[in-house]
């Protein structure tokens, strides 16, 4: 009996020690975490709900006026049509390339290898520097996509970037094109997870081309589908460099998106009261995203 209490102390003691270990080798990144991630989105958030501006030291909680005021602007709500605009065509488009290059990366062809390593150029290249290679690209006079036009006879000379549509186009072209690479990179590893018996089953069952790819294999990457679109949308509401650079949230505010009009408020207003504000109804709708992807993946599990 005592012998057999010895050892359930000690049991107990060791449990206790790994425990206290754990919290040590987390603490660090804890406290990262709350000084780096944690206090500035708090301290942000709550300038949503004073009137605080660089201009001035002065700053008085008005509570939810600055949000009322905000979401009884239609200049607002059309910045975040735009913004779902940019986010779903521009998720969309690339997880449709990325899909497709990572289905032809992931089956037989000659130097697969250089083409993974090239898929990857765009990815590495700085948002700045893509902002700037893509309104070379749309420049009235000497763009590439002017040059061809008169190349293949036509009168060349517009200026793309002028025109509300074209430079929402042009906008979510450019991001496509940055952010397509990684997304491939994450699909081709969830292809080639797939076990061979999947495919030996789909062959056996004359399961092939499209049809063996949207029947078959998709649904055994479900998930990783599911996490990347998540992760890709989520990112899309926070991206700011390409809108920014390539136009300035132009011509007539028809390319600001959330993340270009809370910094405009911020630093070009001054209006620390309006960013947090935005930032308020941003945090809200990136929310509702994950909550909405949570929500699916339980379901689909259950199934």
């Amino acid at each position: 009996m005592t012998s057999s209490s010895s050892a359930v102390k000690r049991r107990t003691r060791v449990t206790s020690n790994q425990r206290y270990f754990a919290y040590f080798l987390v603490a660090p990144a804890m406290v990262l975490f709350l000084l780096v991630i944690a206090y500035p989105l708090v301290q942000a958030l709550a300038y949503g709900f004073t009137n605080s501006s660089l201009l001035t030291d002065e700053s008085k909680f008005i509570g939810l006026e600055g949000l009322i005021s905000l979401l009884g602007d239609a200049g607002f709500w059309g910045v975040v049509i735009q913004t779902l605009i940019f986010v779903g065509v521009a998720t969309g488009g690339s997880f449709v390339l990325a899909l497709t290059m990572a289905t032809a990366l992931n089956s037989r062809i000659r130097a697969v290898s250089i083409w993974r390593s090239g898929l990857l150029i765009p990815w590495l290249l700085p948002g700045v520097v893509v902002s700037f290679l893509w309104g070379w690209i749309l420049d009235t006079n000497y763009g590439l996509l002017n040059g061809v036009i008169v190349w293949f006879g036509g009168a060349g000379g517009t200026n793309w970037l002028d025109s509300p549509v074209f430079a929402m186009i042009g906008v979510i072209l450019a991001k496509i094109w940055m952010t397509f690479p990684w997304m491939a990179v994450l699909l081709l590893a969830a292809l080639q997870g797939v076990p061979e018996e999947v495919h030996d089953a789909s062959a056996v069952d004359g399961a092939s081309g499209w049809k063996k790819q949207v029947y078959v294999i998709l649904p055994q990457i479900k998930s990783a589908i599911g996490l990347t679109l998540l992760l890709e949308a989520i990112w899309g509401f926070q991206h700011f460099e390409i809108p920014y650079v390539m136009t300035g949230g132009g011509p007539a505010g028809s390319t600001t998106t959330l993340a270009v009009e809370l910094y405009q408020a911020a630093f070009e207003r001054f209006d620390l009261g309006e960013a947090g504000a935005i930032g308020v109804v941003w945090m809200v709708l990136m929310s509702a995203l994950v909550i909405t992807y949570l929500t699916y993946m339980s379901r689909e599990e259950k199934r």
